[in-house]
């Protein structure tokens, strides 16, 4: 547990970074800091390895006051990735990783293993640990950032702003990355960002900052969403907020239709009936993978002997998982669907059903009333 208790950082010209900071970071949690440039997010975290020494107050790991640590010790034992990942222009892939183990004794052979199979939980291939950093993208750069911030098993990873400097493509699958091992790993990380979208998605709980070092908010993503503490944090969120808010509710409460999704195998003549009382049938292979829409008006115009894979379709967008995704990803799919239709999807690609924007509309009203 990290624990702030009236921090503040003052610097000589009358700056104030951060303003008396009362805040406890919950252990094996994800605590995201975020706010506008000059909040205090990243002063408040680099208070917690000392590379920032607060003017006042206090900051406690595990009840222990860090100024009664070395803070070379203090900093072996704290995890710490940062923009553009700082690794070492002059070592490997491999000896980047070991380089904390390394620092604390452990052999070099030992510390190698251990890099490898970090390379491995990250993501990273194993051919990869031979090669320098300028040899990496960006991405894979950062993901040995990552890896080298895990190297000596830290409880606390401090995150500065770690996934900023790469395209958005790449920014998601480094998210989705740490979201798999904070689920395989527990730590206690603090992650500093200025996205709020980017906040939600990551924090168990999320502190806002507004200019001057003041916590506006600390909250968890869902209240600060529904619940605003003011106007700034109001318009810090953005008036989209009930779109956000949207991740937090599965899309297995949709209920999916499956009357309108017919194999490629079947005959106009087959489904002219649907085409009475629905705009669009979804066509699917042998193996349930979707292949895309059909307009009802294009089956009244054809002949009826024909098949359905042998009509010109409609692409479907995107689908979404019905099992793990949310109703915000059902309602993206819905609104790229050239249809507006949704399609559901189980973890293997298979068509389970769709969903209409009117039967989606009614849904996302039950969960947001």
């Amino acid at each position: 547990m990290i624990t702030f208790e009236g921090a503040a950082k003052h610097y000589p010209d009358g700056t104030v970074a951060v303003a008396d900071l009362d805040l406890t970071v919950e252990t094996g949690r994800t605590t995201v800091f975020v706010g506008p440039s000059g909040s205090g997010k990243t002063t408040s975290l680099r208070m917690i390895n000392r590379m920032v020494e607060p003017t006042r107050g206090t900051v406690r790991v595990d009840g222990v006051d860090i100024r009664d640590r070395d803070p070379a010790l203090l900093r072996r034992g704290i995890g710490y990735v940062i923009q553009q990942a700082g690794l070492f222009p002059h070592r490997t892939v491999l000896d980047n990783i070991a380089t904390v183990p390394l620092l604390l004794g452990v052999r070099k052979r030992t510390a190698r293993a251990r890099a490898a199979e970090l390379m491995e939980l990250v993501g990273l291939e194993p051919s990869m640990g031979r090669r320098w950093p300028h040899q990496l993208s960006g991405g894979q750069q950062q993901r040995v950032g990552v890896a080298r911030a895990l190297a000596a098993d830290p409880p606390i990873l401090l995150m500065d702003e770690p996934f900023s400097a790469v395209d958005p493509v790449v920014r998601t699958g480094l998210q989705d990355e740490l979201l798999r091992l904070q689920r395989e790993l527990r730590k206690t990380i603090v992650f500093v960002t200025h996205d709020i979208d980017e906040a939600v998605r990551l924090g168990d709980r999320i502190a806002v900052f507004r200019p001057g070092g003041e916590l506006a908010q600390y909250d968890t993503p869902e209240r600060l969403l529904t619940e605003p503490a003011d106007a700034f944090v109001e318009s810090f969120v953005g008036h989209d907020r009930g779109v956000r808010r949207l991740s937090f509710f599965p899309a297995r409460s949709l209920s999916l239709r499956e009357d309108v999704v017919c194999g490629d195998d079947l005959k106009v003549e087959d489904v002219l009936h649907i085409a009475e009382g629905h705009p669009w049938i979804l066509v699917i292979d042998a193996a349930r993978a979707p292949l895309g829409w059909i307009a009802a008006r294009a089956l009244r115009d054809s002949p009826t002997g024909i098949r359905l894979g042998e009509m010109e379709t409609v692409p479907y967008g995107h689908t979404f998982s019905v099992e793990t995704d949310s109703l915000r990803a059902a309602l993206d799919a819905a609104v790229l669907s050239p249809a507006g239709r949704a399609v559901g999807v189980d973890e293997d690609g298979c068509v389970i059903g769709v969903v209409g924007q009117d039967d989606l509309g009614t849904a996302l009203w039950s969960v947001t009333d």
